[in-house]
């Protein structure tokens, strides 16, 4: 079976924000597909304290990654051994590589199991106030200038035309300045709502606004884990 583990939006999140089932399904494996390892080794350290470190068998699976990179590990699942199946953040699958094993264990009759857990991405639009029955997930925006200011007017279009929410996110680090972008290139009427370091008990910020109203609140996001939505 392929179990695919939550992980935390954000380390400070009290355990009781977690369904117990993820320390079972942790404690019941070695073996673990994971994005980062040193990131996976401290969301398993989190969940399950008592789990030994040493015994853990990780093995890479990330945005590079391809099947026949992971013949080892599909050759222990076939022979019936159980895998773990880590995000670095949220659940495994959205915005993240793991779908790679996931379809391979379709394609092979392997059963695989979704345990519950926190998505970034979810509770920014559950948090915004936008249309939650029609929405576009779209990843991460170009870092090129002219592509990103044009897919930025599109996002827009997309929520003028049609009414469904556009979701979109930035590496931490450049969160600034796609705010910058968002001010310059947007309609000041647009609505966006800004979701950051969500799940953390204290600095978690979730706000929505007019553009002409974000221009002058600006809030600091630099290398903060952000969600932002365009809606109406």
């Amino acid at each position: 079976m392929l179990f695919l583990i939550p992980a935390y939006l954000s380390e400070e999140s009290p355990i009781d924000y977690f369904a117990p089932s993820i320390k079972e399904y942790i404690l019941k494996t070695d073996y673990f597909f994971v994005e980062n390892e040193k990131t996976a080794r401290k969301v398993i350290k989190f969940f399950a304290p008592e789990k030994k470190q040493s015994d853990l068998k990780l093995f890479l699976l990330d945005k590079y990654s391809e099947s026949n990179d992971l013949k080892e590990a599909q050759k222990l699942m076939k022979s019936g051994q159980d895998f773990g199946l880590l995000s670095e953040a949220g659940l495994p699958c959205i915005a993240d590589p793991g779908n790679l094993m996931v379809k391979w264990c379709h394609e092979n009759n392997i059963k695989v199991i979704p345990i519950n857990g926190p998505s970034s991405i979810i509770l920014a639009l559950i948090s915004s106030g936008f249309n939650g029955q029609e929405f576009t997930f779209h990843g991460y925006l170009p870092i090129d200038k002219e592509q990103k200011k044009k897919q930025i007017l599109f996002l827009e279009n997309q929520v003028q035309k049609s009414g469904y929410s556009q979701i979109f996110m930035e590496t931490p680090y450049r969160n600034n300045q796609l705010l910058e972008d968002l001010i310059k290139f947007l309609n000041p009427n647009t609505k966006l709502c800004i979701a950051a370091n969500i799940n953390h008990p204290t600095e978690e910020f979730i706000k929505t606004l007019k553009i002409s109203d974000w221009k002058n609140k600006k809030p600091e996001l630099h290398k903060i884990p952000a969600v932002f939505v365009l809606g109406r």
